[in-house]
């Protein structure tokens, strides 16, 4: 991951362990496409067993795990810098 934004030259990592917050909104975003995914295999396939269905889901979710820590990581971004602003004038 780059230090600093190549267009506006924002500080990514404020502090170590700065994108720790981000694995709490990782979990929120892979639980809530788990669950959906869960929820759609159910209705298509309703013989199945659940214990299937939850391991076909997880195996479907694999590939997208590094996009869903990359949003992960820019929410967490988005909501600290909405959060805790930098003041005026100020650099990172």
């Amino acid at each position: 991951m780059n230090q600093r934004c190549a267009v506006c030259d924002l500080l990514f990592e404020r502090e170590p362990g700065y994108f720790l917050g981000a694995m709490y909104v990782s979990y929120g975003l892979a639980i809530s496409f788990l669950l959906f995914g869960l929820l759609i295999a159910h209705w298509l396939l309703p013989d199945v067993d659940l214990g299937w269905l939850v391991l076909m889901c997880a195996v479907l979710f694999v590939p997208f795990v590094p996009m869903v820590t990359r949003y992960a990581r820019v929410i967490w971004i988005f909501w600290d810098r909405w959060a805790w602003p930098s003041p005026p004038g100020e650099s990172d």
